[in-house]
């Protein structure tokens, strides 16, 4: 995984390689101009982040509570650009929608792992695709979505 020391999504846009740059500003104008109200943008574990603040979720990420809830980055790896979205890891029908979408919009395939998508093609990204996908999830639908998969895995856990 890269990691590039930036402080703000600004700086990280600009110390990228310069192929990436125009790439990862189109990705932060249609995540911006796309996601519900609530979200923030800021830089979280070395990537541009899309997270739900302490101010409106105390808690805080349960891995680091001193973290705010991540929900969506991107970020410019070695040989592909990252999409990362917890919401398509968290529910299986979202990402179900997101890879017959992608799979009759993008010739190449889809390469996805938990929650992340690896776009290796950059003049191949979805944008319009990636901006309907934002708009899939509300903060309020995320921190429930959100609870119910730490509360199962809590439980599963204590069972065990």
């Amino acid at each position: 995984m890269m990691h590039y020391d930036a402080k703000t999504p600004d700086e990280y846009e600009r110390i990228i390689p310069i192929d990436r740059q125009a790439v990862i500003h189109q990705l932060r104008l249609v995540i911006k101009a796309n996601l519900p109200k609530g979200f923030e943008e800021q830089i979280q574990y070395g990537m541009i982040s899309y997270v739900i603040p302490h101010t409106l979720y105390p808690n805080g990420y349960h891995v680091d509570s001193k973290q705010p809830l991540p929900f969506m980055a991107i970020a410019s790896q070695k040989n592909f650009v990252a999409l990362y979205h917890m919401g398509l890891y968290a529910n299986p029908e979202l990402l179900k929608w997101f890879a017959s979408q992608y799979e009759s919009r993008v010739p190449s395939k889809l390469d996805c792992g938990k929650s992340c998508i690896r776009m290796k093609h950059i003049n191949q990204i979805p944008y319009d695709l990636i901006g309907e996908l934002c708009q899939k999830m509300t903060v309020d639908a995320y921190i429930a979505l959100y609870e119910t998969s730490l509360n199962a895995r809590n439980s599963s856990e204590r069972s065990e």
